[in-house]
């Protein structure tokens, strides 16, 4: 049996060490909600009380956590991974960017512990599934030796040796992601306007060449029937917003389309809160078209 380390077990880390268990493996956990580790642990998984505990325990690590500098504390803070004594590779599965990556790889590499950063894409769905992409990028004999773990969580693309490319691949993802989002709830508002059925219209964009990932999977599953619990932050898009036009803006590329994307996204995350579900983003468009989309009075005027 594998003994492998999880920490952090938020919407998308819960549903992956589970995966992990039912594949058979031993899950050493870790999370700072008492309540959320005892839950992993009623599933099959073992308690750790800090990340250097995790890391004294399992040569593999993985981590998924919601911001970049809390990454970081975990990768090399005092009682994080890089103090662990058994530890040999570390796994970045959460989104922060290419120069926390190469941060986090730089320190970890001085107490010779393999850094990779491998963040995903697919939403809890996928998680719960295990049908995750996964974007991964280090030493590519640790990769090798990490794939089956990571097979139990979806489907493992290798990016490259480069320390944080994986990162960069991810932000390329993610604003696509975004601009899709605000892109459909903007044109499927603006139908519902002229009298238009949404569900109609999502029909017919799935079947043609307006078709998204949002038209596919995010407005039938989460805003026509106005649930709004897809599973991923709006503050988290945000976040990847702000990274991606970070790290466009230090390359020099345009960010003409970004920067407007990310317009948007404030706005919504302002309007909606932070800890809303980013699928709420319509909101913002139906209020200022005087519309609602979906649910028991699909079409109608607000």
């Amino acid at each position: 049996m594998t003994e492998i380390g999880f920490i952090g077990l938020g919407n998308m880390g819960f549903p992956m060490a589970h995966r992990l268990i039912d594949d058979g493996n031993n899950v050493i956990a870790f999370d700072t909600s008492s309540a959320t580790l005892d839950r992993i642990v009623s599933l099959g998984a073992r308690a750790a009380s800090s990340a250097k505990d995790v890391a004294d325990r399992a040569e593999t690590v993985l981590a998924s956590l919601p911001s970049p500098a809390v990454s970081l504390e975990v990768a090399s803070g005092s009682v994080g991974v890089i103090a662990g004594s058994r530890v040999k590779r570390y796994v970045e599965l959460s989104t922060v960017g290419s120069r926390a990556a190469v941060r986090i790889h730089d320190l970890l590499a001085g107490r010779a512990i393999a850094a990779l950063d491998s963040p995903v894409s697919g939403g809890v769905g996928g998680s719960e599934k295990g049908t995750l992409a996964l974007m991964v990028s280090g030493p590519r004999n640790e990769f090798d030796v990490i794939r089956p773990i990571l097979e139990a969580l979806g489907r493992p693309f290798y990016i490259g040796e480069k320390p944080g490319s994986a990162q960069t691949m991810k932000l390329a993802n993610n604003i696509l992601a975004a601009n899709v989002l605000v892109a459909t709830s903007e044109v499927v508002v603006m139908g519902v306007k002229a009298g238009l059925d949404p569900a109609v219209m999502v029909d017919v964009l799935n079947a043609g060449s307006g078709a998204t990932s949002a038209s596919r999977d995010k407005f039938p599953r989460a805003v026509l029937p106005r649930t709004f619990d897809y599973g991923f932050a709006t503050g988290l898009m945000v976040k990847d917003v702000r990274l991606y036009l970070d790290e466009a803006k230090a390359l020099g590329v345009p960010v003409d389309v970004a920067e407007t994307i990310g317009r948007l996204w404030e706005v919504a995350a302002l309007d909606q809160g932070a800890d809303s579900d980013f699928t709420a983003v319509i909101k913002g468009f139906e209020k200022a078209a005087g519309v609602t989309v979906g649910g028991l009075d699909e079409g109608r005027t607000a």
